[in-house]
Formats: structure tokens, sequence, C-alpha cells
């Protein structure tokens, strides 16, 4: 039986600043009061991105504040650099993608799969001002549409 995969934090600005172009996904290396923080949900992708240097990959920008700040050591950062666990084809992909003109790597959305904590990433490029008014445009039809459906119907 699959479990279902709970998501502990989203990004819900990378959506809307950006056009998803591929989804990926990776472990990340963790503090355990990292892991009970994002659990709690804790954690900020928004301004987040992901570069690759010196053979790994790395997510610079999230903040995972501190579970309980009394028993958290006093050197730690919130916005440190997290290392990402892929292996030798992945982050020559992702290579490839972040040495394309215009394109980038942001966050999406840390979830659980099984006992382990992933985050969803995404290669992006950026969207012109015309574009987000469009989106804006298309949500509020939408949500226009849906409403007079429940009126009609209830």
């Amino acid at each position: 039986m699959l479990e279902a995969m709970p998501t502990l934090v989203n990004n819900k600005k990378a959506t809307f600043n950006y056009q998803v172009l591929d989804t990926f996904e990776a472990g990340i290396e963790l503090f355990g009061y990292e892991v009970k923080s994002l659990r709690a949900g804790k954690g900020k992708l928004e301004g987040g991105h992901i570069v690759v240097r010196g053979g790994e990959a790395f997510l610079l920008g999230c903040t995972i504040q501190p579970y309980q700040a009394s028993n958290t050591p006093k050197d730690y950062e919130p916005e440190r650099a997290r290392r990402l666990l892929l292996n030798r084809k992945e982050l020559n992909e992702l290579l490839g993608i972040e040495s394309t003109k215009g394109l980038s790597l942001v966050p999406l959305s840390f979830y659980t799969k099984g006992r382990n904590i992933k985050l969803g990433f995404a290669s992006v490029r950026g969207k012109k001002k015309a574009d987000k008014r469009e989106t804006i445009k298309e949500r509020d039809t939408k949500r226009d549409i849906a409403r007079i459906m429940k009126s009609q119907n209830g």
C-alpha cells in the first residue's frame, strides 16, 4: 500500500512568478531539530534557489526556523546552505539546466515520502508582467464560474 505524501511546506509564489518547465525530487541533508521544525510547518521556501557547485547541489535562501529556540544550538543558522542528495546523472542534468540562459532551479515544496523528507523543485523560467496579469485574470474567472455554479446548484 502506498502512503500519501503530505506536503509540509509549500512555495506558493513559485507558480505565480515562474513558468514551471520540469519538476524534480531530491532528498535533503537536515539536522534532527530541522526535521521536527519542518514537520511542524516552520519552513519558508520563498526566495530560495538551487545551485550546483563542486559536483554537489545546494539549497540556498530558504529558512527553517528552530523547532524549540531554547533547545537549538547557539550557532544554528536558519538560512544555511543545505546539501541535496542526488545521484551523478541527476546532478549532470541539473548542471545543464543551470547553465542554460534564463532558466533557474526553484524549490516548490517539502514533503514526506515514507519516513524521509524530500524536496520537490523545478526548472523554471521567469514570467513577464503580462503573463502574471493573465494568470490573475484566469484565476478570477475560474473563481467567478465556481461561484455561479454553486449559486445555481444550491
